[in-house]
Formats: C-alpha cells, structure tokens, sequence
C-alpha cells in the first residue's frame, strides 16, 4: 500500500470473495512489479502525481466521449499551470480523450470510438466483475465505472500507464477501480472469477493468442462473455499474417489474423455464440497525431502511394471486434 497521495495498490479485494483467488500469487507478482514504479525510468511520472497530489474535486462524469474529471474553475491560475505540466508528462497520450479540470488531451486513439460500437453488444456491467486486459491509462475503466459494476481490474504492466491512471483516479476516486501491474498471462490467477473480460488490442501482440484465449475463458464465470478488438488484415481464408520484422512501423506484432482465421482463433478455445460484430479498415481519423500526441502515427505507417499497404508492403490494418461466451 503507498501513500494515497502517490498511489494505491488494491489489497483488500483480493480476501472478499469465496472464489480461490491466487492470493498468494498475485502478491508475490504485484511485489516484483512494484520495484519498476521507482525506477529512475519512471521517477518522473512518480514526481509528475506527487507534485498535484493536493488537487482534488468532487465532479466526474464518465458518460461522454471524454472523461471528465473536475472543473476548470476550481483551480487556480497556478494550479491550472501545475496540473497542465503533470499532464504534459505523459505526452505522448495514446488513449482518450479526457477533459481534466477544464483541460482537453485529444489522444492519439479516439478510444470513444471502440467504446461506442462495443457498448450495443455487451450485457450490462451492472453488479459484475469485470477484467480489462491492457488497460492502459484506465480510459475504458473510467467508461465502464458509469455502468456501476461491483468490481473492475485493470491489468497492465507499464509503470508509466499506472501513473498515468493514478493521477486521474487520485482525483476520481472510483473505489470499484482497480489497477495491477499484471498481464494477461497473469489471468489464471482468477480462475471462475470475472463475469466479463475485454481484451482490447492485446492479442496480435503475444506469441499465442490461443494459448491466452484459453486463459481468459478459465478466468470466466460460467456463461460469463469475452469482448475482444483484435487488429488484423483482410481476406477470406482463415489465415494470419506474420510480419518479419516491424508492421506499420511497430515492434512486437506476430500474428494479423483475418476474421474467420479470428473466430476460429476463439472457438478452438473453447468459447461459443462467437459474433464479430465490427470489421472495418482502421482509419486516419481514429489512430492520429495530436498536439497530445505529437508523434509519427497511422498516416506515416501506410505507403504514401498506395494506403492500403503498410510502409513495409502488408496490407493495411483492419479492426476486428468479437464478442462471445464461456
């Protein structure tokens, strides 16, 4: 547990349920993972939380596009200025957007977007316990914390991502948030546990995206749902590229399935009532460069030639959203 004015690390929910939580587990992992958060990598978004840490409000609202997160008149001048430069640590800002404290970050990704065309399809969040897998800044947490669900987990194991969310939540206070410096490969640890589970643009970035999406079911409850955004390629056969070394300029990218290679992906894992709701080309007006973001983003990741082909000459990225259950 730190000091709440830094951080909060969730303990206590880990003894609530009846339900075997790896408890043990979980805290030997969360101990390894708590030593990044100090690094001198990550000193300066510690210093960035700590520094506007005084600053509080009772206004939040999650149920628009951007999350919105105390007013601009309840600061001064001076801590306008203070809370803009702790903000600016974060830049580039991937997800959003988040209007704090009168403060608009436009994000690279128009997450409102994956949200909105999610939101249709998935059961209420209500009472449930729900696992976000790559959570990022917490953007998607702060949306689902409008549905009133009993408990979020967001997995993400990025200091700078758990500093990010802790500036805001710091503010936000939402106690059914939680965040772990877990990854999916950490999901077992919950067997039988969550009623829902997004796994929003994770899979093409592992080595065994079945292997994973097998985890994720055994953390299910039984008939419990997975929502999954998975970045692919298009085409009719239930094939998945394999890029050799970069794809659209990223690292870390081992297999671009195309939509039936991804619904097969998720039925050979065991989930059934599988519906890919959305398959469309990922478009420049979702992934760009902002004055949040000022890095080189979708538009400088395709041939300037021919935009339905990467700088290397794969084809261009698609987005594919499923939904399906235990």
């Amino acid at each position: 547990m730190f000091n709440h004015k830094i951080g909060y690390i969730p303990s206590d929910y880990l003894y609530k349920y009846d339900i075997p939580i790896d408890t043990e587990a979980i805290l030997i992992t969360r101990q390894e993972k708590h030593k990044k958060l100090f690094e001198t990598s990550t000193q300066k978004y510690c210093e960035a939380v700590q520094t506007v840490a005084d600053i509080k409000s009772d206004f939040f609202d999650f149920s628009d596009a951007a999350i919105k997160v105390g007013r601009a008149e309840e600061l001064s001048s001076e801590q306008q200025q203070l809370f803009r430069n702790s903000l600016q640590t974060f830049c580039p800002w991937k997800k959003g957007p988040f209007e704090l404290f009168g403060i608009n970050i436009d994000a690279e990704w128009r997450s409102d977007w994956k949200w909105e065309r999610i939101l249709p399809h998935i059961s209420s969040l209500k009472n449930r316990r729900v696992a976000d897998i790559g959570c990022h800044n917490g953007y998607f947490m702060f949306r689902m914390a409008a549905q009133q669900p009993e408990l979020v987990i967001g997995f993400e194991p990025y200091a700078k991502h758990f500093w990010n969310f802790q500036l805001i939540q710091n503010i936000a206070q939402q106690k059914m948030l939680m965040f772990e410096l877990l990854g999916v490969e950490h999901i077992h640890y919950y067997p039988q546990f969550f009623d829902t589970i997004f796994c929003l643009g994770i899979l093409y970035h592992h080595t065994d995206p079945i292997g994973l999406l097998r985890k994720m079911r055994q953390a299910l409850t039984p008939k419990g749902e997975i929502i999954i955004d998975c970045q692919g390629i298009p085409g009719d056969l239930p094939v998945a590229l394999t890029p050799r070394k970069r794809y659209a300029q990223a690292r870390g990218i081992w297999f671009l399935p195309t939509q039936s290679c991804l619904e097969n992906w998720i039925g050979r894992a065991g989930f059934s009532d599988i519906n890919c709701f959305f398959a469309e080309p990922l478009s420049v007006a979702e992934q760009r460069r902002t004055s949040w973001a000022n890095i080189d983003s979708l538009s400088e990741f395709l041939n300037s030639e021919d935009p339905s082909l990467t700088v290397e000459g794969y084809p261009a990225p698609w987005r594919y959203y499923a939904i399906a259950r235990k």
